[in-house]
Order: C-alpha cells, then sequence, then structure tokens
C-alpha cells in the first residue's frame, strides 16, 4: 500500500518504521525542516516539508495514489483538518487520525474519519490489562462504534487450545487480526493451532464482544 504520514514527530517515526520494514511506500509530512532532514536521512521514505493542512503539500506527497492517510501529529485540530482533506478533495478511501485530547473522539467519529485513535485510551487499555482481572480488552473502536479491535489473553484451560482457527466458531462478523506468542506475531490461518497463554487480536462487532469472550475463554 501507498501511505501518506502527517507528522515526523516519534509516533510518525515509529509507524513509518514498522510500515516500510512491512514493504509498504510511505511518505511523511511535517512542518519541522531539521526533523525532515533527520528523517529522511533515516528512512526509505519520501519526506515533504510543508503543513498537511495545505492541499498542494498533500499532492506533493503523492494523495492521488494514495491508499491510506495517516495524520498522527500532536494537533488535533490538524489532524482532523488533514483527514477531512483526504476525503473531501482527494477521494482517499481510508483515514486514520491521531485524537490527543480523549474529548474530541466523538467529534472525529461523527465526522467521518475511519479510525480516530485515541492513544490515551489505548495507553490505559494497556495498562488495564496489567492490573485488572479483565478477560477481554478492547484496544480500539471505529465505524462509529459499532467495530472494536479486542485482545483476549488464551488461559491454559480455555476450551479453544490445541484447536485449529479453522474448527473455531466464532461469532458472525468477527475475525483473528493476528495471534502474539512471546517474541512472535503469528499471522492467523486456518491450520494455526491456539496455544496456552497466546495473546488474541480480533476484529468483531461490539455487540458481539460477549460471545467471543465465551468462545475463547469459556466464560462470560
Amino acid at each position: 500500500m501507498y501511505i501518506i504520514i502527517i507528522g515526523g514527530g516519534k509516533v510518525g517515526y515509529f509507524l513509518a518504521k514498522r510500515l516500510i520494514a512491512g514493504k509498504h511506500t510511505v511518505s511523511i509530512v511535517d512542518k519541522d525542516s531539521q526533523l525532515c532532514e533527520e528523517m529522511a536521512r533515516q528512512l526509505q521514505a519520501l519526506v515533504i516539508h510543508g503543513d498537511g493542512c495545505d492541499p498542494r503539500i498533500l499532492e506533493q506527497a503523492g494523495i492521488k495514489r494514495a491508499d491510506v492517510l495517516a495524520a498522527v501529529t500532536g494537533d488535533d485540530e490538524d489532524n482532523l483538518i488533514t483527514c477531512q482533506l483526504a476525503k473531501e478533495i482527494f477521494n482517499i478511501q481510508r483515514t486514520v487520525a491521531r485524537v490527543n485530547n480523549p474529548d474530541n473522539e466523538h467529534t472525529f467519529s461523527r465526522l467521518s474519519i475511519d479510525v480516530p485513535v485515541d492513544s490515551t485510551k489505548i495507553i490505559a487499555k494497556i495498562i488495564e490489562e496489567e492490573v485488572s482481572l479483565s478477560d477481554i480488552v478492547n484496544l480500539m473502536s471505529f465505524k462509529h462504534g459499532k467495530l472494536s479491535i479486542v485482545r483476549v489473553d488464551l488461559p491454559h484451560d480455555s476450551p479453544v487450545i490445541n484447536k485449529q482457527i479453522r474448527d473455531i466458531q466464532l461469532p458472525p462478523d468477527s475475525v483473528f487480526v493476528s495471534i502474539v506468542r512471546g517474541e512472535e506475531v503469528i499471522v492467523p490461518k486456518g491450520n494455526t493451532v491456539l496455544k496456552p497463554g497466546d495473546d488474541i487480536i480480533a476484529l468483531t462487532l461490539v455487540s458481539n464482544e460477549p460471545q467471543l469472550l465465551e468462545v475463547l475463554i469459556g466464560k462470560i
């Protein structure tokens, strides 16, 4: 995929680094000229010095052929404006926006940003996972709160242990996205066998989270 990242701070840098490692083509836009020079030296990516809210800069970044635009600056207003431009002027199908102030998440969703990412909420969820007894952690919700990405840590007594994924009856509109096993990240396939301690990352309807938990944990 061709992905444009608006914002070259720590979030933008590490996002770009990961996407490039995944063989995606990346361009980065940032207002800081010195930061742009550093990223151009360190990353195999097109780096543009400019304002992501300027349509001319977006064109320089190759937005007319982009599959996804991710606005990850520290300014919610800039992120919102950039995503709106990408959708309304350039007809980008997929926009992702970093939400710095959790109070703005609803506004981003209401204005049709495909995936508003509240980094504060995700961090809080990860912390909750470490300190609570919760069996399922909602990492992210999108599509106006109807879909969610959840994380489930399989216990040793899970009913799906040693089963192939093709043999597991998941709730409607639910799918495994990835499996984290120790230091290994596994792309799920039909013949993938689940093991105790696997971290399951799944996409599901919010309304189906209890059913998914029952399938994976054996309780609700």
